[in-house]
């Protein structure tokens, strides 16, 4: 089946980090939520002309085979949901540089908390590549850019999300088969509304497949009759990733790709930052785009399994950015920050919205505008 996981979806859920997906997902803070007690705006709120809507949805629904009593279970402790109206809108199309991404995909606690993964659920995963022919460190590494090894799930009932962005009417018809497909999930028997939750925009588990997605290519991996990727364990969750892939044309034997000089395949040549490093990229690489269908989160995928399989950081270098900073020194200028009591909420030189906050602190603490725009004299200012 020729189908992206989830083209229509907009955001990197797990990572904020590429401009498509829908859980993935999936590197950075997830979206999804990681437990504990959602916020107000991600709660049931009373909404009459949302009730109604359910209504009229619930004929359409039994048209479509879904029980009586499997509505009821379904929309019983549901709502309508405002906060995921607000995400839905006022979602961002911004453009990452790729040194940026890998930054944060590739990070030295992504790398250790996925070997450690690894290591802990091997068994498993030699399995799993045994029978779909798929690399064990490709699975994982999806799996931390999703949900940063199971720990950012997500937290949204899904009736609730689908059915919100379904009445809401965007992008009313898709997220009515999303709703449609979790209800048959539900009637199916595979999990129950109190544990049918995912990010705000529907991604569920621990690789973040939307609800169609799921039941195309999930599988019961465990054999316990239920396809569970909301379990802890996260075998259905990794089998289903492999399943997916194979079905997508991976070829078993075949690397996904590699930094060009740096004992890369045969393939052909990309450079997706201008002034960067080259990779060399195969078929397998385009298989992986079929899960989330960006340059930068295959390139994140491949490089973050090599580093959980032993391999080292790039080779290559990239180019000072546009305000003529190398990643050394956007370092240095968040490690400056936070010793003055600016937090910059981490210092892996990706200058987001946090570090931006804490340069216009600082700008406006030693009298000059407040742009938040990082520069070489700004570093200098912090000596």
């Amino acid at each position: 089946m020729n189908l992206t996981r989830r083209t229509t979806l907009l955001g990197l859920m797990g990572l904020s980090l590429t401009a498509c997906g829908g859980g993935v997902g999936t590197v950075g803070p997830s979206i999804a939520g990681g437990g504990g007690e959602l916020p107000a705006d991600l709660r049931p709120t009373p909404n009459s002309s949302y009730d109604a809507w359910v209504s009229r949805f619930r004929s359409r629904a039994s048209g479509q085979g879904i029980s009586p009593a499997t509505l009821n279970a379904a929309f019983r402790n549901t709502g309508y949901l405002p906060g995921v109206v607000e995400r839905d809108r006022n979602q961002t199309e911004f453009t990452r540089t790729l040194e940026d991404y890998l930054a944060i995909a590739a990070s030295d606690e992504r790398v250790s908390k996925g070997r450690a993964a690894f290591q802990r659920h091997q068994s498993t995963l030699s399995a799993v590549e045994a029978r779909y022919g798929v690399p064990a460190e490709i699975v994982t590494a999806i799996w931390g850019l999703e949900s940063f090894y199971g720990e950012r799930r997500g937290d949204v009932p899904v009736i609730s999300s689908t059915s919100t962005l379904a009445y809401d009417g965007r992008r009313g018809a898709f997220f009515e088969k999303q709703l449609i497909a979790a209800l048959k999930i539900l009637q199916s028997g595979d999990t129950t509304p109190a544990n049918l939750k995912g990010s705000w925009a529907g991604a569920m588990g621990h690789t973040q497949f939307i609800p169609t997605s799921y039941q195309a290519f999930a599988v019961d991996f465990t054999g316990d009759g239920r396809r569970d990727i909301w379990s802890d364990d996260p075998a259905d969750s990794l089998a289903s990733t492999a399943a997916y892939l194979a079905r997508n044309g991976w070829v078993s034997g075949v690397r996904w790709g590699g930094e060009v000089g740096n004992n890369a395949p045969q393939g052909r040549i990309i450079q997706p930052q201008p002034g960067g490093p080259s990779f060399s990229v195969t078929r397998n690489f385009d298989v992986i785009k079929r899960y989330n269908n960006s340059d930068s989160y295959a390139i994140g995928v491949g490089h973050l399994a090599d580093r959980i399989a032993g391999g080292g950081p790039l080779n290559g270098s990239f180019p000072p950015d546009e305000y003529g900073l190398t990643k050394d020194d956007r370092v240095l200028l968040q490690q400056r920050l936070t010793l003055r009591g600016f937090d910059t909420g981490g210092t892996d030189g990706v200058i987001g919205p946090n570090s931006r906050k804490a340069i216009s602190s600082y700008q406006s603490s030693i009298g000059v505008p407040a742009t938040g725009d990082p520069s070489q004299a700004l570093l200098a200012s912090l000596r």
